[in-house]
């Protein structure tokens, strides 16, 4: 059981990244699908979240910016992020949870820099 984050890096401020997070081990259309994410010394906060049935909530810090799909074939949640800045900059997890379970990635920096 996993799930493993890809598509960080560093990016300059109004550019893009695509982060996927591909599942394994679980049947992963059951699962609702999250993105959170961390700076140091801070607490987690959430960014984006999809149903199991691709119902989509997003931050308001995210609004408009970023989108959050699911391929529910290739067993993998994706979050693209466009016009990112500075503030961006996070440690991203993605987590999978159902009313009786939770699995969480181990997460994957992206960094917004000049």
């Amino acid at each position: 059981v996993q799930l493993v984050e890809s598509g960080g890096g560093l990016v300059q401020p109004g550019g893009s990244l695509r982060l996927s997070c591909a599942a394994s081990g679980f049947t992963f259309s059951n699962y609702a699908m999250t993105w959170v994410r961390q700076v140091p010394e801070k607490e987690r906060e959430l960014v984006a979240s999809i149903g199991n049935r691709g119902r989509t909530n997003y931050a308001d810090f995210v609004k408009g910016r970023f989108t959050i799909s699911r391929d529910n074939a290739k067993n993998t949640v994706y979050l693209q992020m466009n016009s990112l800045q500075p503030s961006d900059t996070a440690v991203y997890y993605c987590k999978a949870q159902t009313l009786l379970s939770e699995i969480w990635g181990r997460g994957n920096l992206v960094t917004v820099a000049s």
